[in-house]
């Protein structure tokens, strides 16, 4: 029996996390910085009472040992630290969010791409994949709330991969998608307005 729609969107978001974001670390030089990340959730527990889970912890970097240059922007993804890092093509913003990565090494893809659409309302569909692995998965969630793409997404020229927001914020610092790398909505309604068509992206 197929499952009730809105019973089954549901089911791909935490019906209770709070749509909370930490600012991005925005600096215009690279120093040797390294500091934890952590959710409100994971500062507001003890730590000598619950494990920390959530944790992505990055440094900032330099964009010459991954790129020729910077035409149009260009976007660092290390999936090992769990950060997205974004230099402008004038080098003068350079961004650095906490992200999501995939589940397993299966699913993780490296290499180089490129932003070909921006999409400021994403709506979402299962890949064949996904189909296959869960035939419960919805056909189809438009636009809006429930939408695990979240409020915008940037659409990489590899087939089915993006650079998207999420609705579920737990997932921020965490092994936890199907392929795709996932900011908090505030951060990727930032790098949408920042990137363009033809941003160059690295995943290492």
């Amino acid at each position: 029996m197929k499952p009730n729609n809105k019973t089954t969107r549901r089911a791909f978001l935490a019906s209770g996390a709070a749509l909370i974001a930490t600012p991005a670390l925005a600096q215009t030089h690279s120093a040797a910085y390294e500091a934890p990340f952590e959710t409100p959730e994971a500062v507001e527990r003890d730590p000598a009472k619950a494990a920390r889970r959530n944790i992505s912890s990055f440094r900032t970097l330099d964009w010459q040992p991954y790129f020729d240059n910077t035409k149009n922007g260009v976007i660092l993804v290390d999936i090992d630290s769990r950060a997205l890092h974004f230099w402008s093509e004038d080098q003068s913003i350079y961004k650095l969010y906490p992200t999501s990565v995939p589940l397993t090494e299966d699913l993780t893809r490296r290499g180089r791409t490129r932003v070909v659409l921006k999409d400021p309302h994403p709506d979402w569909r299962p890949t064949p994949a996904m189909k296959a692995r869960d035939p419960e998965w919805p056909d189809y969630i438009p636009p809006g709330p429930e939408n695990p793409l979240g409020t915008r997404a940037l659409h990489l020229s590899w087939t089915y991969y993006r650079i998207h927001g999420t609705q579920d914020t737990r997932k921020i610092g965490r092994q936890s998608s199907n392929g795709c790398i996932g900011l908090y909505n505030q951060h990727i309604e930032e790098l949408y307005d920042l990137a363009v068509v033809g941003t160059q992206v690295l995943l290492i």
